[in-house]
């Protein structure tokens, strides 16, 4: 039986992009699903059971043959979203467990305002400031944030939190090249290119011992160099 915040959902469509996560993905899911009534999953090439798993909930499942990139899989979320006209909001968020469904619940409750066109999860607005990252990662993330606010202009306090939300008119704008981890930093100069009006709001990000476990803390951490570098 559908909530009554499920309901209210109607208009929203959640992208999940997803690459090997077959341990936690179906926790992920049963939460995301329960709250938001389009979720859609798009496996880039697993080698494990996620997309099995990802079947087996109520998410529609999209697929890419092989591993093309974080960025790619979210264009591909992003461009079956917008055929749906019910489509009014899309949310991004990654599929290691890491986000908070209450918290994607934020970012649409703060778009639906209606003065701001893309609101973005930020880790550094929490009360500890850096959301639990740790030496090497925290360091990178902070660079980021300076490169970022000298080449867009846009006052952002953290640029790799995949928990996003954007208006149907402002995903449309998506054109995402940079397959890998540059695509964060290519949303955020697609969104100063347009002159989007952005908020951030606060949001939990949990580094788990699963997370940890796959290097993720440190492994990013040189995919925000490269994509430093990259642009």
């Amino acid at each position: 039986m559908p909530t009554s915040q499920h309901q209210q959902m109607q208009d929203v469509a959640v992208v999940i992009p997803v690459f090997n996560e077959a341990e936690v993905l179906r926790a992920v899911l049963d939460d995301v699903c329960a709250t938001f009534p389009l979720v859609i999953v798009v496996d880039d090439g697993s080698s494990d059971s996620s997309k099995d798993i990802a079947r087996a909930s109520e998410a529609v499942v999209l697929s890419h043959v092989l591993n093309r990139g974080q960025g790619a899989a979210i264009q591909t979320g992003l461009e079956w979203a917008l055929r749906r006209s019910e489509t009014s909001v899309v949310v991004t968020m990654d599929s290691d467990g890491q986000h908070a469904c209450h918290d994607a619940v934020r970012l649409v409750d703060r778009i639906r305002l209606g003065d701001v066109d893309c609101v973005l999860g930020s880790r550094m607005l929490g009360s500890s400031g850096d959301g639990g990252a740790t030496g090497m990662r925290r360091a990178m993330l902070r660079l980021a944030v300076r490169y970022t606010r000298f080449s867009t202009g846009l006052p952002v306090t953290d640029t790799h939190n995949g928990l996003r939300a954007f208006t149907r008119e402002t995903a449309s704008h998506m054109r995402l090249r940079h397959a890998e981890m540059a695509h964060a930093s290519e949303i955020l100069e697609t969104l100063a290119v347009n002159r989007a009006r952005i908020a951030e709001i606060p949001v939990s990000v949990s580094y788990s011992d699963y997370s940890r476990s796959k290097g993720q803390s440190s492994v990013n951490s040189v995919n925000i160099v490269v994509d430093l570098l990259m642009r």
